[in-house]
């Protein structure tokens, strides 16, 4: 639906538009003053965005970053051994794909790197207001304005735009117990980098964290024991490093061959039973004693879980200092650990390698839309919306990498740049009407059955696991678009006013 717009709202618009066509539009920063757009998170959906809003002429825009520094999930995560698991030429802007990655996967301090680059080159700088979380923002049905609450003060905005990700708050098991560990304890999300020389080291979680930091871990602690709940399936990594003038392939290259890996996201698919032929060679070849192996064998189909990456992960239990228990870590009693089958361990460093808070994300807390609602309550059966970005109830607001917009067989910024072209398109019809647009329910509803339709045939619900894309209340697939990229680019990187009805401002009743 869409909805009036403030006179104070449409005026600043009005503002913006005569300053783009003149000079670059600075804006203050002072708490209280208006914008056309605010992006919430610095991280590789917000700066995205925010580049994407500069090349359209839209200067009138701030970046709200609740940390010191911009960069999202790899400003946080430095534990060593962090590296992308995509293709380092896939796995950037595709505005900006030219950068001197040093390996076929990159570090995560090089994608760091990256980014900072794109916030200069692209001239985000002036609009990134760093130290200042969102505490609320809620809709204003009377002004058409999102009003927003900062440590620093308030501030209205015409529009919107969530890019708080969905792997920014650490997810840690309550453990009982855990309060009385005499030793370190923290996420791998929230690294302690005190030398672990000498210590004995729990590493409790087997997802990509893990298997990325236990070789470095190994390498240094006394002793290490792997907490497994259940085992991951492994593949290959093939890294390498790059050399200034390698032949490598392309982004387009790279990107047909990820888009072709979705084949193998099918249950019961030809492509599946070869991925999964791939990792069993895999284990086979790296894990030489059979008990071990078949501890390291998942007993879910390869996929239903993140696959990992790895060429060192396996060959690291070899090691006389590494063991395997394999199951989780369920109390602590001071010094000593007890693991789900009973056994115990003393140790001076627990490192939870556990994953982030994904299907609830806890920003949905901090924003209220139409008829005082939150967007948690809105989702409190799980995450739902339409084209993976717009909710029903809460007018000009939209969320990337949130509701079915992660990607479970290539590059998130495939699916995050989609976004982007959608979000444009929508401020240009609101530009145009000078109208708030809330999409139907109608079209939520369908869009949320689409997805459940389209899950229904892939090994993320058909593989006999639960795993962070599903909902835990309700078992839907939420995280996961469950198509190909050229499917959702095709359908949903374009704005389409269709799904939004037109309500008067007097009345609830949809004008046909």
């Amino acid at each position: 639906m869409t909805l009036p717009t403030s006179p104070a709202c449409t005026e600043r618009t009005e503002v913006r538009r005569t300053a783009a066509h003149r000079a670059h539009l600075s804006p203050s920063g002072a708490a209280g003053v208006e914008h056309s757009v605010a992006v919430i998170g610095a991280g590789i959906a917000g700066l995205g965005m925010g580049a994407r809003l500069k090349r359209a002429g839209r200067d009138d825009f701030v970046i709200l970053e609740r940390a010191a520094d911009l960069g999202g999930t790899w400003r946080d995560n430095v534990y060593p051994g962090v590296a992308c698991d995509i293709p380092s030429r896939l796995y950037s802007y595709s505005f900006r794909p030219a950068h001197p990655w040093s390996r076929v996967f990159a570090p995560g301090a090089e994608i760091l790197a990256y980014l900072h680059d794109t916030a200069r080159a692209e001239g985000l700088e002036p609009h990134l207001r760093l130290n200042e979380p969102l505490e609320h923002a809620s809709w204003d049905e009377t002004s058409g304005c999102w009003r927003l609450t900062t440590p620093r003060g308030e501030l209205a905005v015409r529009a919107l735009v969530m890019a708080a990700g969905r792997l920014s708050e650490p997810k840690t098991p309550r453990i009982d117990g855990l309060d009385t560990f005499p030793g370190r304890a923290f996420h791998s999300a929230r690294w302690d980098d005190r030398p672990l020389d000498g210590l004995r080291v729990g590493v409790v979680g087997t997802g990509a964290s893990a298997v990325q930091l236990l070789p470095e871990v190994a390498e240094h602690a006394a002793s290490v024991t792997v907490f497994q709940r259940s085992a991951a399936w492994v593949l290959p990594r093939g890294d390498h490093a790059v050399a200034p003038g390698d032949d490598e392939p392309d982004r387009a290259e790279l990107a047909a061959e990820a888009e072709r890996l979705f084949d193998a996201r099918i249950a019961g698919s030809p492509a599946l039973d070869a991925l999964r032929h791939r990792a069993d060679e895999h284990r086979a070849a790296q894990v030489a004693d059979p008990a071990l192996r078949t501890a390291l064998t998942p007993d879910y189909e390869i996929g239903c879980k993140r696959a990992v990456f790895s060429d060192d992960y396996f060959a690291t239990f070899a090691r006389p200092n590494v063991a395997l228990e394999p199951s989780a870590l369920t109390a602590v009693a001071g010094g000593t650990v007890i693991a789900a089958s009973g056994a115990t361990y003393e140790l001076d460093v627990l490192i939870f390698a556990t994953g982030f808070e994904t299907t609830r994300p806890p920003f949905a807390r901090l924003v209220t839309g139409r008829d005082g609602q939150t967007l948690a309550e809105h989702w409190q059966d799980g995450m739902v919306s339409h084209a993976s970005t717009v909710v029903n109830g809460f007018p000009n607001l939209f969320v990337l990498d949130a509701p079915n917009a992660a990607l479970g067989h290539t590059s998130a910024f495939e699916i995050i740049e989609a976004q982007l072209d959608y979000v444009l398109g929508a401020l240009d019809h609101v530009d145009a009407t000078g109208e708030a647009l809330d999409v139907s329910s109608e079209a939520e509803a369908a869009y949320s059955a689409e997805i459940d339709r389209l899950a229904s045939r892939t090994v993320w619900t058909r593989g006999g696991c639960s795993s962070w894309y599903l909902d835990e209340a309700s078992g839907r697939l939420t995280l996961l678009w469950p198509a190909r990229v050229a499917d959702f680019r095709e359908r949903y990187a374009t704005f389409d006013p269709a799904p939004f009805a037109r309500v008067p401002a007097s009345s609830g009743a949809a004008v046909s």
